[in-house]
């Protein structure tokens, strides 16, 4: 998973760069600079709008008695989009868009619940013993919580000595 996190925080960015060259070859430098700074003003306004909506239906739910989850969820979804509009980049856009637009706002919404289950279903699952070779040789270490509160305790029994008599 860490590789993973290494290689998307050196990969996205290096995308996001050819990307913007690609882009500034087609069409120039100067309007590649206008997009993404339209994008990032596009994004900020998204957010602020999406923000006080968010939180609006949040006081509503709760003055009503009833959580709106899905209100808060598109709240929310819709402030991640607008987040991904302000970072400057391509990539960023088109996820973020994806993120905003109401028809791909529920795949993306299923999608991450999904996601959101896989990831819980696999932290549930009973975890592996790293180096089940050394669970006899360490003192306390066993293989499962059955051995662990069969195992009686160990007690060493000696005296304490001190040696600061001055």
């Amino acid at each position: 998973m860490a590789l993973l996190l290494l290689l998307a925080f050196l990969a996205v960015p290096a995308l996001e760069i050819w990307l913007i060259i690609q882009v500034g070859g087609l069409i120039g430098a100067f309007p590649t600079v206008l997009v993404l700074l339209a994008t990032g003003v596009l994004g900020a306004a998204i957010m602020r709008r999406a923000g006080r909506r968010a939180f609006a239906a949040l006081q509503d739910g709760l003055r009503s008695g009833v959580l709106p989850d899905r209100e808060v969820s598109d709240g929310a979804m819709v402030m991640t989009g607008g987040l991904l509009l302000l970072i400057p980049g391509f990539l960023s856009d088109a996820v973020g868009l994806l993120f905003l637009i109401p028809v791909t706002r529920p795949l993306v919404r299923r999608f991450l619940s999904w996601y959101g289950a896989r990831g819980s279903a696999l932290a549930n699952q009973e975890p592996r013993q790293p180096y089940p070779h050394l669970d006899d040789r360490i003192p306390g270490m066993h293989r499962n919580q059955e051995e662990s509160r069969q195992a009686p305790p160990r007690i060493v029994r000696g005296e304490v000595v001190d040696d600061d008599r001055g």
